[in-house]
């Protein structure tokens, strides 16, 4: 019989390296007392990573660098939202850096959310949750709202072909007819930025790229 260190590790694995957590991930399963043991015994084994009081990651390693990665500042904001029930949406700098338009790493990452402003300390970069409209974060899909935001972000001077080819580059090309009509209200600039970035996929065409 597998013991619940065991149960939890695999499905922490299951969730594949960079996963970030908190301990009511599990209670459908085991009671509070018997998650709490469960992780701290990992955590001192190595096995995953306290990030900071209550959460967890099962922590990115780099061959390269010989070293382990730092914790998914996304993966940490989702953890969040899923552990206060929050719909968030990343902003600025955050939205940029997962599309890869910026190669800065921030001090400080924002997400748009419906709940409270909150902020976090998480190693060396703060993570806060700004309270924001309904109609800014009111996307259907997740890949709408990075989007926009990243636009939003540039501002309609600084787009060039040369960016809309990267967003282009960073998105499956059979979620364009669901984005387009996801952010058919937003600013007409903007909106044109995004037929141009979907002009490929209106078809739901795919192809190999870093979404699929």
């Amino acid at each position: 019989m597998q013991s619940i260190n065991n149960k939890l590790l695999y499905r922490i694995y299951g969730h594949g390296r960079g996963w970030v957590f908190f301990p009511n991930e599990f209670v459908g399963s085991f009671n509070r007392r018997q998650i709490d043991n469960a992780l701290s015994d990992l955590a001192e084994e190595g096995k995953i990573r306290r990030i900071c009081r209550g959460m967890y990651d099962y922590p990115k390693y780099s061959e390269l660098l010989g070293k382990t990665l730092s914790p998914d500042f996304d993966q940490v904001a989702q953890a969040f939202a899923r552990k206060f029930n929050w719909r968030i949406q990343p902003g600025g700098d955050a939205a940029l850096n997962l599309l890869g338009l910026s190669t800065q790493v921030p001090g400080k990452y924002v997400y748009l959310s419906d709940g409270p402003n909150r902020s976090y300390a998480i190693g060396a970069y703060k993570l806060e949750f700004k309270k924001t409209a309904l109609k800014d974060i009111g996307f259907k899909y997740r890949e709408s709202g990075i989007i926009v935001q990243a636009l939003k972000t540039l501002g309609k001077e600084r787009i060039t072909p040369e960016i809309l080819e990267k967003i282009r580059n960073e998105i499956v090309l059979k979620m364009c007819p669901k984005i387009l009509k996801d952010t058919k209200t937003v600013t007409g600039w903007v909106y044109e930025c995004i037929k141009e970035i979907c002009r490929e996929g209106e078809n739901g065409q795919d192809r190999d790229n870093i979404g699929g």
